[in-house]
């Protein structure tokens, strides 16, 4: 696809997307939002998903796509900070600039970070740290995504620490910092910047240019995207052009007040009783999500049904998966596949069941990882003020016929 004049191509859609009804009481937090439409459009290089902005533009992946281990690029969901995005990026000019406690500026093109650095490899989960918000009551400020701001890839390109040994970094370097093409509309708007401490760095960190064996989507980064295993999507930069070494920590709005959650054990507060001290969203926790049956499906009493979907972590690995079909009072375990997608990647889990009731039928699917950290019922899950990882056991409901 020609990327000039890329979002031309795509037509105007709904803005925001309106929140569905609950019966919820306040600060008690439930299931999210599941019943939202597929959009009528698709927007360039994306099937039709469910869309709440196309400015900047904000997509959610449908559900029963996480009954697979790895997401589509062009079912993979979408979220940008800033509207304004370039429309067009020549990739033979493109280059990302390294400067600051670093003892050799350059700018590193396209081309010399496909074929001057070892190309590696790593599947991972991307999940936006608000995933699944609309679970909260009260509502907290930002996207009210369903469970499906999420997906998980195949991610190619050069190791972040071979790319900073090559202009070399300074003694007192301690703080990288990492900036992508989105600009706001207004000057005095703060552009999203994230950073990174030096401490945290590692082998799998890498600056991808290819995402499941082709290129990056343009709505998902392109030319490259900065990938952080583990952590949640607002530190994986898209378009990333700038990294900036530094000898201390950067004043930042979207590290310092935005992105943040209660500092204390249960990383939560009361919309009376905010928290004074916070820290940053880094490691996803354990969680899980059924990707078939989804909700309302009809089923036939005495046929097999085969539940199927994904579960994952910050990368200590899941240990097991379980199935409840009483509403949370027994549990049964499902099989997990062979884990060899990698400690970051989703982990698929099927169970078999045949339903010998006609009615509803409610099927529950929790996690546990290596830590034998456990998924939490829906309404344990503690409120905050940004509606940030949540991770309820989840559950659908099916149609069970005669």
């Amino acid at each position: 696809m020609k990327r000039r004049d890329f979002f031309k191509k795509a037509a105007t859609v709904a803005g925001s997307a309106a929140l569905g009804g609950s019966t919820l009481l306040a600060n008690e937090t439930g299931h999210p939002v599941d019943n939202r439409k597929v959009s009528d459009i698709a927007l360039p290089q994306k099937r039709p998903l469910i869309t709440y902005s196309d400015r900047p533009p904000l997509l959610e992946t449908p559900r029963e796509v996480f009954a697979n281990a790895i997401t589509p690029n062009d079912l993979f969901f979408v979220r940008w900070h800033m509207p304004m995005i370039p429309t067009y990026i020549n990739p033979h000019y493109f280059s990302i600039s390294i400067d600051g406690e670093v003892k050799k500026p350059m700018k590193v093109s396209l081309k010399s970070l496909k074929t001057e650095f070892e190309a590696v490899e790593i599947t991972s989960v991307l999940q936006c740290g608000g995933n699944s918000r609309s679970a909260f009551r009260p509502t907290p400020s930002g996207i009210q995504w369903g469970p499906g701001a999420m997906g998980c890839a195949k991610w190619k390109g050069a190791r972040l620490k071979d790319v900073l040994a090559k202009v070399g970094l300074k003694p007192n370097a301690a703080w990288i910092k990492f900036n992508g093409l989105e600009k706001p509309v207004y000057s005095k708007t703060d552009r999203f910047v994230r950073a990174l401490e030096l401490s945290k760095m590692h082998d799998d960190i890498i600056i991808a240019y290819e995402m499941n064996g082709e290129e990056l989507p343009y709505l998902n980064g392109f030319p490259v995207r900065l990938i952080l295993p583990g952590f949640y999507s607002d530190s994986w930069i898209k378009m990333l052009s700038d990294i900036t070494v530094t000898d201390t920590k950067p004043p930042l709005h979207f590290m310092d007040h935005a992105y943040r959650i209660p500092d204390n054990n249960c990383e939560c507060e009361t919309p009376d009783h905010l928290a004074k001290k916070t820290k940053p969203i880094e490691e996803m926790n354990v969680n899980s999500l059924i990707g078939y049956p989804v909700n309302g499906t009809k089923v036939r009493k005495d046929a097999e049904l085969i539940v199927r979907g994904v579960a994952f972590d910050g990368g200590h690995g899941i240990a097991r998966v379980e199935i409840s079909t009483d509403g949370g009072t027994g549990w049964q375990a499902a099989s997990l596949d062979d884990g060899k997608q990698g400690k970051y990647a989703y982990r698929t889990f099927t169970y078999r069941l045949t339903p010998d009731r006609t009615g509803s039928l409610s099927i529950m699917a929790r996690a546990t990882n290596t830590k034998g950290e456990t998924q939490p019922f829906a309404h344990e899950v503690k409120w905050n003020r940004g509606g940030y990882k949540y991770n309820g056991i989840d559950e659908v409901a099916v149609e069970v016929l005669s």
